[in-house]
């Protein structure tokens, strides 16, 4: 238990760490001092940085993975606005996560099944989505393809409003909400 909970504190200073200062400046030692504890105990949890980044990327796609399936009990109809919602609702709720999960350099998705396994459980919900919502008739190719534009959307909306340019850019949101659904019904894919 006590282990658990020194595991626990070390990734929550990385995740706030990322999420104020960006993956880069992270370092072991960084991070102990962030926690609070000594500059070896981060060692016996990580092997190294890119043992937190993995560790921050599952639970951050396990968190992603678990507000995508919350979207999808909606009716059918409202699904897609709901999808998008999630998404970028769990990105900026989830900066220290967002801005590792999807970073090459800090998660080697292509040698590491387990991580894999969870990146593509999120996507596989908007693939279904799309299905349900185009039918069984259509092809793969274009129910993921219909996915892929859901997703890079979704992320593109996330990216904008973390960096900043988003609002910049229209005005301040009010309603992030209804502003996020209306940019669903532009792009067609609502």
């Amino acid at each position: 238990m006590v282990v658990s909970g020194l595991r626990d504190t070390i990734l929550r200073a990385a995740v706030d760490h990322v999420a104020e200062h960006g993956p880069d400046t992270l370092s072991l030692r960084r991070l102990a001092t962030d926690a609070g504890v000594s500059h070896q105990a981060p060692y016996h949890h990580f092997a190294d940085r890119q043992g937190v980044f993995r560790a921050i990327a599952l639970d951050g796609f396990t968190r992603l993975g678990q507000s995508l399936h919350q979207a999808v009990s909606a009716p059918i109809d409202q699904q897609a606005g709901a999808l998008l919602e999630a998404y970028v609702e769990f990105a900026l709720a989830n900066v220290g996560h967002f801005r590792v999960m999807f970073r090459r350099d800090l998660c080697d998705m292509e040698n590491d099944p387990e991580l894999r396994t969870f990146a593509d459980a999120a996507f596989d919900t908007l693939v279904e989505h799309v299905r349900a919502r185009l039918g069984e008739a259509s092809s793969i190719n274009d129910i993921r393809a219909r996915a892929a534009a859901m997703w890079s959307l979704a992320h593109g909306l996330a990216t904008l409003s973390i960096e900043g340019p988003l609002e910049e850019k229209i005005g301040p949101i009010a309603n992030r909400r209804a502003f996020i659904r209306s940019v669903a019904t532009q792009s067609g894919l609502v």
